[in-house]
């Protein structure tokens, strides 16, 4: 049975996996007050973290629409498609998994199922690849659901923010928090595991560091690792540094500038990890 995978442009996989796996992305909309992006086609990620210091008024991003998810599924069934699993951002972040699901329930022709991540970035992404490399292996529709609810289980993603600067901008914190958070240089700290959001706060930017590290320990043996930054590769290559002592799959290292789509939220500066524990 020829299962096919599709996510969306927030899961941050490195092209070649894209490829290799024949996922189907469905890119998100990055939106300037002159114009609007599609994520990965229109716009660089170096040149939105570039532009994004300088806009007066914040950019703001936005789901595909139906119609680029019934497109999506309608090629993929004209491919030779014979089910599709579409795995997608927490919803708790974003609408596009609830998008997903009103495409899905449009199709006809084959099954469509879709699945909540309960995460972000690279989070989402590790879930995607280990799902469409079982997909290629030939596992069935239903032995895919349940790898792809195993590797959630197992998932966390968790970073330092530079600022809350950008956080406030886009609404997600108070402005009191970001003001205050910028008066004390407060680095936030964010989690994420099964679509369950937790913040700490670190001093300085060797304490967020440190902070890191102690989150990457506590989660014991680790399957998979993979570094996420935003537009701070310097920063990213020191905190690998500092954790190569505890890791011990060096090969699975992913190294990714996150997507603008949240990187419009987060702000540039922020970096931290993305891992499957054993």
């Amino acid at each position: 049975m020829t299962i096919r995978i599709v996510t969306d442009s927030t899961c941050d996989l490195p092209q070649e996996v894209i490829n290799e796996l024949n996922i189907t992305v469905v890119p998100c909309y990055i939106n300037f007050p002159e114009r609007s992006y599609i994520d990965g086609i229109d716009i660089t990620r170096k040149e939105f973290y570039e532009k994004l210091p300088e806009c007066v008024t914040p950019p703001t991003t936005s789901a595909p629409a139906l119609g680029t998810f019934l497109l999506a599924y309608k090629n993929l069934i004209e491919q030779g498609a014979e089910a599709i699993l579409s795995i997608h951002i927490s919803s708790i972040l974003s609408g596009i998994h609830n998008i997903a699901v009103l495409a899905s329930e449009a199709m006809e022709k084959v099954v469509i199922k879709t699945f909540d991540a309960g995460q972000l970035s690279l989070g989402t992404g590790l879930i995607v690849e280990a799902v469409a490399r079982a997909a290629q292996a030939g596992e069935s529709l239903e032995n895919l659901m349940k790898i792809a609810r195993d590797m959630a289980s197992r998932t966390f993603t968790f970073a330092a923010i530079d600022s809350l600067k950008y956080l406030q901008r886009s609404g997600r914190v108070s402005h009191l928090k970001a003001s205050l958070g910028s008066l004390l240089q407060i680095k936030p700290i964010l989690q994420m595991h099964q679509a369950r959001i937790q913040m700490s706060m670190a001093r300085t930017l060797n304490g967020s560091m440190d902070r890191l590290l102690e989150m990457l320990k506590s989660l014991g043996p680790l399957q998979k690792v993979a570094l996420v930054h935003t537009n701070a590769p310097e920063r990213a290559s020191q905190l690998l540094s500092r954790a190569l002592p505890f890791i011990t799959q060096e090969d699975h290292f992913y190294s990714m500038d996150v997507t603008p789509v949240l990187g419009a939220h987060l702000g540039p500066g922020g970096f931290g990890f993305a891992v499957v524990t054993e």
